[in-house]
């Protein structure tokens, strides 16, 4: 799994280790980490303090691979904040989303409503004019002496 994590020192082992601080979740979607959480990069690892770097864990939490995060960082800074795509923005457009999901939903129940309106009437209709043809017919078989012969 892929992490966010923060380089610090730790003075009482004299080593460097890693503070991760989020975590991929998918492509696009990562999560804080809220508790403290360290790896120890080992007396080898001479990193700067408070680099930020990004950090792949196996399953059993062994670094497999470890970059520095400034080309990942200023990425996201091109792709999203260079034009104006800021976490504001992004809740404010979930909000405009949703509030033309509940419209298209209210406009389709209408529509719905005024279907079967629509197709009562038809029916009321329809109904209207088989029994005025009914009765039309029925009166012309029923008096043969008012026909006019």
């Amino acid at each position: 799994m892929l992490y966010l994590a923060q380089v610090h020192k730790n003075e009482f082992l004299e080593q460097h280790e890693l503070r991760l601080l989020a975590r991929q979740k998918a492509d696009n979607f990562w999560e804080i980490i809220p508790e403290e959480a360290l790896i120890l990069l080992g007396k080898g690892n001479f990193f700067s303090e408070n680099l930020l770097v990004l950090v792949e864990l196996s399953p059993s939490g062994h670094i497999e691979r470890l970059e520095d995060a400034t080309n990942w960082v200023l990425e996201l800074v091109k792709s999203y904040l260079s034009t104006g795509i800021t976490p504001e923005f992004l809740r404010e457009e979930a909000e405009r989303a949703e509030q033309c999901r509940q419209y298209l939903t209210l406009q389709n129940q209408d529509i719905a409503r005024r279907s079967l309106e629509l197709e009562a009437r038809r029916e009321q209709i329809q109904a209207l004019e088989e029994s005025l043809q009914r009765d039309k017919n029925g009166n012309g078989h029923s008096h043969p002496e008012n026909s006019g012969c």
